[in-house]
């Protein structure tokens, strides 16, 4: 049995390190979001994480971020390059942006062998979420050797993913009597109007309700090894009907949903009742330091976080 990787998307963080919002002190002692993460990790059995960053702040992302995690965990990285595409495929002119999430968990595919998470570096996902996405992983090792390949998504309710402070974007899951992801259909500026009432824009262009309960992607994913092979078959269609698009992305999700349209995979929903925090909107850190500190006040986590 292989203990479970974590991959954390932090490519994004850019040339700018140092002044954005994944090294915000958030924590009562300074800590940062990217820092629970890791804590909540190690606490729920990861015994690896991955870091999934650009070359040119590769130094600074070592000394800053990866140093304070070495005494306690396992640290890799791998970089996330606009060249780094399959056998006959190659960047068109004119393009400079990185192919999307899905291209960032490609980078990973030679530093890992064994089930993994996949996480966004800005975001707090809580410990409930770690704790069911490690425990997925080990029981689905065992059970990933049949005809299709079993997967998991963390879902959170949407009302715990809403910000005071502006509309959202989100993913809205549909599931089966099981429990198994049966679509995602994206939702933009969805927020409680004046009525009282939560709505969100379809890809239709029409304003709906959005029932509060329902279960959203936030971007934590629970993979086995040979989710690699399937992307690249994925990451190649993709690169045929769309590479040539200046701005065009592939997305976990995308990747995700036409594997259970294949019946290659199928795709558990991992509820959680943990709250996801993120900073959306500048006027949301002062709910996440709050947020995080009636957590520490709690007992949830130590001040100092290490």
């Amino acid at each position: 049995m292989h203990s479970p990787t974590l991959l954390v998307l932090a490519a994004g963080m850019g040339s700018r390190y140092g002044g954005l919002k994944q090294m915000d002190p958030m924590g009562p002692a300074g800590e940062t979001v990217l820092d629970y993460s890791v804590y909540d990790a190690i606490r729920a059995g990861f015994e690896r994480v991955v870091f999934i960053i650009r070359e040119d702040f590769a130094d600074a992302f070592r000394q800053g971020v990866g140093a304070r995690f070495a005494q306690r965990i396992a640290v890799d990285y791998v970089f996330q390059s606009l060249d780094d595409l399959p056998n006959g495929f190659k960047v068109p002119e004119g393009r400079s942006k990185p192919w999307g999430t899905s291209h960032a968990v490609r980078a990973a595919r030679h530093q890992v062998s064994g089930p993994f998470a996949v996480i966004n570096a800005d975001d707090f996902y809580g410990q409930d979420a770690y704790v069911r996405a490690a425990a997925f992983l080990r029981q689905s090792q065992s059970n990933n050797h049949g005809e299709i390949s079993h997967y998991a998504m963390v879902g959170y309710p949407l009302i715990n993913t809403l910000s005071d402070h502006g509309d959202v974007n989100r993913g809205i899951c549909s599931m089966d009597g099981d429990g198994l992801l049966t679509a995602v259909e994206e939702y933009v500026r969805i927020e409680r109007e004046s009525d009282g009432i939560v709505r969100g824009q379809a890809l239709d262009g029409q304003r709906r309700a959005v029932h509060e309960s329902a279960p959203v992607s936030m971007n934590f994913w629970a993979f086995q090894a040979d989710f690699f092979t399937h992307l690249e078959g994925e990451f190649c269609q993709f690169l045929e009907a769309s590479g040539n698009a200046e701005k065009s992305e592939c997305y976990i999700p995308t990747v995700v949903d036409s594997l259970i349209r294949q019946n290659v995979a199928d795709c558990r929903v991992l509820s959680t009742d943990s709250r996801w925090f993120g900073v959306t909107y500048p006027e949301d850190k002062p709910h996440v330091v709050a947020s995080i500190e009636k957590l520490t006040t709690e007992g949830v986590y130590p001040s100092p976080l290490v």
